[in-house]
């Protein structure tokens, strides 16, 4: 498959982080775990349900948005006639049995928490999804124990792509947020990782920045293992 321009020039430049990450901050969905093929169909074929045709390409705008977030941008984007109440049951009625089957980690993520963790980086996560579902995702990929603290959207006032829970998440592991990395792989997740001052990485899984997006990160990565790379490389530099 022929790669992206944004890709061909990753590939083409070493990332270098502007100083040695002194925590790290992972999103969930599409970054740590592979839930967002799931989301797309489940919210796809939920439009069919209540007969209101929703794209894949628009459900992948929304990447990075769940709860009111999310309801709030349907309502705004489709109007009165949407029928936002049974949309969300037929969303919730197609996800459970995937998410609840239980969903593997995203390449490069264990090798990542594990080389994270033999440096003694401390970890935080934040994400949309609500601390319960969170939490049962991070225990069903036994990498609950990489984490010192889980941010989660019902942990504060605003969701992504406002920068609420990735603070919440710096604030518990107490380091400044300039001083920390933040991962994220949606163009909200960016926007919330950007707005606390932390340097971010993004990993993009279906979708490739913009312009726009790749301005407000430190560097966009292919995958985690080139996450691991770069950090590593700062690791050296620092010693």
């Amino acid at each position: 498959m022929p790669r992206s321009p944004w890709l061909r020039h990753n590939l083409d430049r070493a990332i270098t982080l502007p100083r040695r990450p002194k925590a790290v901050v992972f999103d969930m969905d599409g970054l740590l775990i592979d839930t967002i093929p799931a989301y797309v169909s489940a919210m796809v074929e939920a439009g069919h349900d209540v007969g209101h045709a929703v794209s894949k390409d628009y459900v992948l705008s929304l990447v990075g948005l769940l709860g009111a977030e999310l309801e709030a941008q349907l309502r705004a984007e489709h109007g009165a006639t949407f029928p936002l109440p049974a949309y969300m049951s037929a969303v919730s009625a197609r996800l459970g049995p995937i998410l609840n089957a239980g969903v593997p980690l995203k390449a490069g993520a264990m090798a990542l928490l594990e080389t994270l963790a033999r440096m003694g980086m401390p970890m935080a996560v934040g994400t949309s999804m609500t601390r319960a579902e969170a939490l049962d995702h991070l225990t069903h990929c036994h990498v609950d124990h990489f984490f010192r603290a889980v941010a989660a959207r019902d942990d504060v006032a605003r969701g992504k792509p406002h920068p609420d829970v990735h603070l919440k998440a710096l604030s518990a592991l107490g380091f400044e947020a300039r001083d920390c990395l933040i991962l994220e792989d949606s163009f909200n997740g960016v926007r919330a990782a950007h707005a606390t001052g932390a340097m971010v990485i993004m990993v993009p899984d279906v979708v490739a920045p913009t312009p726009e997006i790749e301005a407000l990160c430190t560097g966009v990565a292919t995958d985690l293992h080139q996450v691991g790379e770069i950090i590593g490389r700062t690791e050296t530099v620092a010693r």
